[in-house]
This record gives C-alpha cells, structure tokens and sequence, in this order.
C-alpha cells in the first residue's frame, strides 16, 4: 500500500511583489545560501512574471520583513507526501504528479479541499491547509497508510478521532474555468550537491534577482511568448532547481544533475487572475487529464497561476486534452 507522509513542517505561502523584491532579499539569500544560520528546514522561491512566491517553514518565515510588498496566504499549511511503502523515505521512490492525481488530489477535490502543489526534482509535495487535516486524513485513509513525521520520526498517525459525520461528496466534473497558455520556453528540471551551493553561489544570486528584465510587471498577453521563470527550494537539506534551457549553460560543467535524457520541459500555465486558495480543483483539472493519458508531469503552484511542466512530446496533446476539458466546461 501506499504511504501518505505528513510532514512536521507548519509552512506559510507568500507572495513578494517584484518592485518589493530588494526588501526580502536580506532574509532570501540567507535562507538560500546561509541555511546553518537559520532553523529553515523548507524553503522555495519562484519567480514568475508576476511576482516572487515562498512557501517556507515558521522558522523561515521569521527572515522575512512585515512589508506592504509581502502578501501572505492565511492558514498554516502542511506538506504531505506520496512515497511506495515498505522502506525509508531514502530510498523509497518518489510517484510523480501524475500517479498521485487519482488517489490523492482529485479526491481532495471532490471534498473542496484546496491543495498548493510543489514538486521538486527530489519528490511532490501537496500542500493542505492544517485546519483540512482531520478531513484530508479521513479522505485518504482508505487508499493509504498515513504517517506522520514527530521530531523526525515516522509515526503512524491516528485518525484524530473522525470517522463520521463527512457528508459524501457529490462529484462534479471540473471543467477549466481557466485560461491557459504555453510559452515558449523549453525548461529543465535539475539539483546540485549542496556541498557545491557556495561554488555557484554568485551565479544563483544573478539568476534569481538580477537576472529577470523589470520591463514586465504584468507579462504581455500574448503569452505564446518567452516568460520568466526560475524555480529554486532548498527543502531538508536536498537543492532542486527548474530553470529556462536558456540559463542552464550559465552553470559550470558537472554541477547540475542531469536526467539520463536530458529532458526539456514544456509549460502549462493555468490562471491570469489570482486563483485564490480557496477555488479547489485547479490542480486537479489539470493533473488527471495527464493522469488519464500517462503523461508525466511537475506542478508548481504560486500565488496567481498553476504551472505544469510536461515532456516537449507531449505538449500539444496536452494542450489538446486540456482544451477539450475547457469546452467542455463552457
């Protein structure tokens, strides 16, 4: 059976406004690059053409300053992951998006929980409000083993005393409500040892604050085109970064980890409103057409769109599927 992992971290959702950025920067590069003088255990930074999004621990938090550029999510939520039973979380196998949008994201859906995606080149993490934990853990249980992590130990967690009084859903199609858009950038999904971090250090700082033109606060609409995008977290201690192919060869030989293929990524970005934390089934709109066609997939959430990286090849057959889902909603 699968197991569903609670993590112990509390996590807080921000977004940073791009003019805001010299603000945080302080607090950002030494949750980045100075992770022994903090506490921080979960820390990802995405740049999008929009704004700046963190998701970081209670420790973490405390690095970043009370300001007018800094929006904050309500709630404390909660990291959970899928990883095949029997055997550590070291060597247990991460799922990926698409194998997880059946058992887990689309019946959270279907109970109006709201979930905030991250995957990283490690594993996927599900964010859920803590206060949806009793509700999450009793849509689950039957499909998983749940544990949760206590002072980093794994332990099976009891079902906080609920087993009645949840009404059974009635399941509704999601249609896409959102717009969607591709640009035209080719991404990779990559990591580096930590113990290489220093060493291109100078090179990250650049790429995550300098590198970005502030000619576009709102991104032209015709989205078709070339978008920012950099994605970096440092989350217990394993780096994973998803950048533009463009930005890769900036790096020094041998310091990124490569897939054997060496694959590049194409995006779906779903939203041009903020989607609000509240509007559930976004993720869940996207990730079970892929599911439904095995099309492997990485999700990132931030503040205002949803963003999911597919292989180059299957692309337009994506695209397809999601915009027959679109019409179909209309």
């Amino acid at each position: 059976m699968m197991e569903l992992h609670i993590l112990e971290h509390s996590l807080k959702v921000a977004s940073i406004a791009k003019e805001g950025i010299q603000i945080c920067t302080h607090g950002l590069i030494k949750l980045a690059f100075l992770p022994s003088k903090t506490k921080c255990k979960f820390f990802s930074l995405t740049e999008t053409p929009e704004d700046y999004t963190i998701i970081v621990d209670e420790e973490g938090f405390k690095e970043l300053p009370v300001s007018e550029h800094l929006s904050v999510a309500e709630a404390t939520w909660l990291a959970l992951n899928v990883v095949s039973g029997g055997g550590s979380a070291t060597n247990s196998q991460p799922i990926g998006v698409t194998k997880i949008a059946k058992s887990v994201i689309a019946p959270l859906a279907d109970h109006n929980i709201s979930v905030f995606m991250l995957s990283t080149y490690q594993t996927d993490f599900i964010l859920v409000r803590e206060r949806d934990l009793p509700m999450v853990m009793h849509t689950l249980s039957s499909e998983f083993t749940l544990l949760r992590v206590i002072n980093g130990e794994t332990v099976a967690a009891n079902s906080l005393g609920v087993t009645n009084g949840f009404v059974k859903p009635k399941l509704v199609p999601r249609p896409i409500i959102h717009p969607l858009s591709s640009p035209s950038n080719m991404f990779c999904v990559t990591s580096l040892d930590p113990d290489t971090l220093p060493s291109v250090a100078t090179l990250l700082m650049d790429v995550m604050f300098y590198s970005g033109s502030m000619k576009e606060p709102g991104a032209s609409s015709e989205d078709s085109g070339h978008i920012r995008f950099f994605s970096f977290s440092l989350i217990e201690g394993y780096i994973s970064l998803v950048m533009d192919e463009q930005t890769t060869p900036r790096f020094p030989n041998n310091v990124l980890f490569t897939s054997a293929s060496g694959e590049l990524w194409k995006m779906v970005r779903i939203g041009g409103q903020p989607l609000g934390f509240d509007e559930c089934g976004i993720v869940a709109q996207i990730s079970e057409p892929l599911a439904t066609a095995d099309i492997p997939a990485y999700y990132i959430s931030t503040f205002k769109f949803d963003h999911a990286l597919v292989p180059e090849e299957n692309i337009q057959s994506v695209i397809g599927a999601l915009r027959t889902n679109e019409s179909a909603g209309q």
